[in-house]
């Protein structure tokens, strides 16, 4: 197992709290719970007027985004960047999928979910049980829910045969049947961001549309945040273009969002590479709160 020995889920509670009451303005909450009942966090710093929404840890084995993007919420807050937060508030939602991170990283290995988990992988052994699990505990990919052409994800995954719970690429019953979805669904709701990321591993890549549709100012701020990172600004393959959370972001507010591929490797990213990984997203993450 590639879990880390280094970083776990089971602080990034107090670290919120801690970073949050650094920020000015700073606030807390919990806006939902994961299928084992674990607390879906968000925290949101700086003053009213521009708003930017920053996620991570979407997929299980991806789970070195939350890290990252702590750090950088970390530098946020110690002002960092005097005057970002003057008119701009930055809302963070970093652990997406806590049960999926507990598992890829050891920090859940029996009980009932865990041998649920174990079945589930068993049907399908071409994917590395845990290190290639991306889904919520109980095998729906929490990237393929969102009511952005589900429908059409759902006849592309059922015929590459991840037609049931599986440890990536099952799309659900239905749109937002997963409590983490359905909740990060509802944030996003009360936030009306400007703009979101969501921060994916790996490939060094930006993805900023949904199908044809181009938000006002997305392909500029796209390329800002690509010339700030080195990463590349590029469409979603076609296989992965539906029902993503940017892909309904984009369709729901026809504002700009971006699906960013953190670093380069086969995922999991192991936490060595956190270093070299971080500079870049940093760049980047800091182009999108003060403006691109």
């Amino acid at each position: 197992m590639k879990n880390s020995t280094e970083w776990s889920p089971r602080g990034i509670g107090e670290q919120i709290l801690r970073t949050a009451s650094r920020g000015p303005n700073g606030a807390a909450g919990i806006y939902g719970r994961s299928v084992a009942g674990a607390a879906l966090r968000w925290f949101a710093m700086g003053r009213s007027g521009r708003r930017v929404l920053l996620t991570a840890a979407h997929h299980a084995n991806e789970w070195i985004t939350a890290p990252l993007l702590m750090r950088f919420a970390g530098e946020l807050a110690a002002g960092t960047w005097p005057g970002a937060l003057d008119d701009t508030r930055v809302w963070f939602a970093p652990l997406v999928n806590p049960d999926g991170v507990n598992l890829v990283t050891g920090q859940l290995t029996s009980g009932s979910l865990y041998e649920n988990a174990q079945s589930i992988a068993a049907q399908f052994p071409q994917v590395p049980f845990p290190d290639g699990w991306k889904a919520n505990i109980r095998g729906v990919d929490l990237n393929l829910q969102y009511p952005a052409g589900w429908e059409e994800a759902k006849k592309i995954k059922y015929a590459a045969g991840w037609d049931r719970p599986a440890p990536r690429d099952y799309v659900g019953s239905a749109p937002l049947c997963a409590p983490e979805s359905r909740a990060l669904y509802r944030l996003t709701k009360r936030v009306s961001p400007d703009l979101v990321i969501a921060l994916h591993t790996q490939g060094r890549v930006i993805y900023w549309r949904y199908l044809d549709l181009e938000p006002p100012g997305a392909q500029a701020c796209g390329e800002a945040l690509a010339a700030a990172s080195g990463y590349t600004l590029e469409d979603t393959p076609y296989a992965s273009g539906y029902a993503g959370y940017k892909d309904w972001f984009v369709l729901e507010y026809d504002r700009p969002g971006y699906t960013v591929e953190c670093g380069e490797g086969e995922n999991p990213l192991p936490y060595s590479d956190f270093d070299s990984i971080y500079p870049d997203v940093r760049a980047l993450l800091a182009q999108a709160v003060l403006g691109c």
